[in-house]
């Protein structure tokens, strides 16, 4: 199982501004009345940050869309009849996800896993709402590498809470022994996994140091490294 932001995708740069420029945009020309631009974002980044932050200490997902729709409700905002929330949407992330690049191990590792019948899947911890994600592993060219994605946006707890983890054991129906995570995040993608007994490989792109005595089963600076782990040699 892989996480999938800085283990499969570089997110490069999230530029939210310029996504929320684009949103005000389109709305302006659906002749949508809005707030001064400033203020909306002003209160934008007020709310979901926080959001974000609490997330952190309650493993509850901060939503992007149930933070948009609280805002389009706050300040008056009429979409109805002139577009929808997966239009808006749609064109938020063409801009947020528009720098993302996938890194150059990912394919030939895969595939090497898909030729020797390896199952495989992710799961993710994302403030995206889940066809977004969708559509960004059929964009990347990704998805058919994997048997299921599970994300957060659309689970009652992100990563490293147990219950996404277990939600995937169960979808696997195989022993946790059996079972190997990998991602880039000790606390998220080690230390979560190896309390529901899977064992975690940590890809260690930028070479940092181990901390919070959190000890991975592997440590990778490659995801084609993971080739060479007994038993997963292929």
């Amino acid at each position: 199982m892989f996480d999938w932001a800085y283990t499969l995708v570089d997110l490069v740069h999230e530029d939210d501004r310029a996504a929320f420029v684009r949103i005000a945009e389109f709305l302006r020309g659906k002749d949508i009345e809005l707030p001064e631009f400033e203020v909306l974002f002003e209160a934008y980044q007020g709310l979901f940050y926080g959001l974000i932050n609490e997330s952190r200490q309650t493993h509850r997902e901060a939503c992007f869309e149930t933070v948009l729709r609280h805002l389009f409700f706050q300040y008056g905002i009429k979409i109805e009849g002139r577009t929808s929330w997966k239009e808006i949407l749609t064109i938020y992330y063409e801009v947020i996800h528009g720098v993302r690049t996938i890194y150059p191990d990912v394919i030939s590792t895969l595939e090497r896993f898909r030729d020797s019948g390896v199952r495989m899947g992710v799961i993710s911890n994302t403030t995206n709402p889940q066809f977004i994600k969708d559509e960004e592993r059929h964009r990347t060219g990704l998805n058919p590498y994997f048997e299921f994605a599970l994300y957060s946006s659309s689970t009652p707890y992100r990563k490293p809470h147990p219950s996404i983890f277990n939600a995937a054991i169960a979808r696997l129906q195989i022993d946790t022994e059996d079972i190997l995570f990998v991602g880039d995040n000790l606390q998220m993608d080690v230390a979560g996994p190896q309390a529901v007994g899977i064992s975690a490989a940590w890809l260690n792109r930028k070479g940092s140091s181990l901390s919070d005595g959190i000890i991975p089963d592997y440590q990778i600076n490659s995801l084609s490294e993971l080739l060479q782990i007994e038993p997963l040699k292929v």
